[in-house]
């Protein structure tokens, strides 16, 4: 990571962007202003102009590391449209980000985003716009979008936890056994579309 020549340079999205990289490279220990400060090459104090301590240097990383998966989201679902696509799809997306990025995918899913937070709020919605797109024929009224997003989230979510927390120690195949669970996913969408 290149270090700012003086301090006076340093941006905002700078401390962001060294912090994402320490949480990478070492892991959720890595996040805090001191350690970032450390790899800036500056004094803490300078990491408080712009960010008000380590909750406000863990929340402006959670809300990056969103916004990286998202992008991330979207190349791997671009040009599809079927419902069970996306969902195959996107689920794969999600695990292979977790598997790329262990600690990233960590930080993000423990940091509760508040629709009432302005700086979480476009984050939620993207999330909503995801599911509202590919369930767009279900014509899902806005609580059963919810609804879906839910059991989709807390599914795959959980599957990733017990995965990455290496839990999953029987003899079969984890890939086979996410297959079945998407698969399972789809049939209670479907389930939902019905009701």
């Amino acid at each position: 990571m290149g270090r700012p020549k003086k301090e006076n340079s340093l941006t905002r999205q700078d401390v962001i962007e060294t912090a994402i990289a320490c949480l990478d490279r070492e892991g959720e220990s890595a996040l805090g202003v001191n350690r970032v400060a450390r790899e800036l090459g500056i004094k803490p104090p300078a990491i408080y102009k712009h960010l008000d301590g380590n909750a406000a240097l863990r929340q402006a990383v959670v809300l990056a590391i969103w916004q990286r998966f998202f992008a991330y989201y979207k190349q791997q679902t671009v040009g599809l449209s079927d419902p069970r696509a996306l969902l195959v799809a996107g689920g794969h997306a999600t695990r292979n980000f977790a598997r790329s990025h262990p600690a990233l995918y960590k930080v993000m899913m423990q940091v509760q985003l508040q629709p009432t937070d302005s700086e979480a709020f476009p984050i939620i919605q993207e999330a909503l716009s995801f599911f509202r797109t590919g369930l767009e024929a279900y014509n899902f009224t806005e609580n059963q979008l919810i609804d879906v997003m839910r059991m989709v989230n807390a599914a795959v979510s959980g599957f990733i936890a017990v995965e990455q927390a290496g839990l999953l120690t029987l003899n079969r195949s984890t890939d086979e056994s996410f297959e079945v669970m998407l698969d399972a996913l789809f049939a209670a969408i479907e389930h939902i579309r019905a009701s």
